[in-house]
This record gives C-alpha cells, structure tokens and sequence, in this order.
C-alpha cells in the first residue's frame, strides 16, 4: 500500500476525546519499548511520525493517526513496564478497556511482539483480553532482524505456542530496519480494514 499522507489527530486521554469520523481503526498494543513507534514509522515510510524514546512506558494516551483520510492507526499505550506507579496502571487499564471494548471503529489489532524473546505474560494476557472481546489479532514479531535465519522457524513456532495464536489470526515476521514483512502486514490490515 502507498501511503500519500499521515498526521496524528489526537493524543486521547479518554473516550470523550477520540475522534469523531466513523472511519475504521487499527490498534497497535505491544509491551514498552517493543517498537511500536519503528513499526508505524516503517509502514507510513516516515522517519518519526510515531515518536520513539528512549524511556519506556513514556506513550500514556492512545495516538490516534489518520493514514490516507481513509484510516486510522491507534497506538495505545505499551505495557508491562515496571516504572510506572500503580495508580498510573491503573487508570491506562480503564482507558485501554474503555476504548477495547467500546470503540466501534476498532477493526483489529495488531500485537507487537519481539521475536528475539518468548512472550511474556504480560503479552499472553494482551493476547487473550483481545480476544476476550472477540478483536481480530495479528501478532507482529518484529526485530527479525536481528536474529538468523536458522532461527526463525524455531522463535515463530514458540511464540505461536506461547500466545495459543488462534487459527484465524496472523503471525507476521517483521523488520522495521528491511521493511521484511511489510506488505504481508499491509494486506492483513487492509482485510481487515475492508478498504
């Protein structure tokens, strides 16, 4: 997909702030520090539309972008990072259940993942309260990269195992520094999207 335009409309705090055009969305959730931002970044062929940094746990709205006026990508807050207090926690749980359960637009999510490591269960749990509210899931092992060859059958056979990845969803091996995988992405979303 050739991406002509992309903006970030909202840094949303709470559902009275999301934006308002009855235009699908995809979510991106992985833990802190994943690379969420390099794989948005990858997809739109911008340098850094989606802010990386260096602190994790720093993403504490949901980001929405407007991708083409046709859609939006939603990068919700990462998970899974000690630092943070627990009222903080708290109060990202309720924004994240708020928009996972109640947000119309929402048509799918994709589930950043490292294929380096075995998911956490901070990633199985994200896995399946997506699921728990019956989202479509791909989960995107990115940083592939960094990993060889001879290995990658074996970490994506895991983390398959790991999440109990249910048949109708995707596992995508991806790499924000060779763009491996991005068309595979592009046309899973673009399903999804039903543009």
């Amino acid at each position: 997909m050739k991406v002509n335009t992309a903006d970030i409309v909202i840094s949303a705090a709470s559902q009275k702030q999301y934006p308002k055009q009855p235009i699908p969305e995809i979510a991106l959730a992985g833990r802190s520090n994943v690379g969420k931002s390099s794989f948005i970044n990858k997809m739109i062929q911008r340098k850094n539309l989606a802010r990386t940094s260096s602190k994790p746990g720093k993403t504490q709205t949901l980001n929405f972008y407007i991708i083409n006026d046709q859609f939006h990508f939603v990068d919700v807050p990462g998970y899974g990072y000690a630092k943070v207090s627990k009222k903080e926690r708290a109060k990202w749980g309720k924004m994240m259940e708020e928009y996972f359960a109640e947000r119309e637009q929402l048509r799918a999510t994709a589930l950043i993942i490292d294929v380096r490591h075995k998911p956490t269960q901070d990633d199985v749990t994200m896995y399946d309260y997506l699921k728990h509210f019956g989202l479509p899931v791909m989960v995107i092992a990115t940083k592939l990269d960094k990993i060889k060859k001879g290995q990658r059958h074996k970490q994506l056979k895991m983390i398959r195992e790991v999440l109990e990845i249910e048949e109708e969803d995707d596992l995508i091996p991806f790499s924000s520094e060779t763009g491996e995988g991005k068309d595979v992405a592009w046309r899973t979303m673009l399903s999804h999207l039903k543009l």
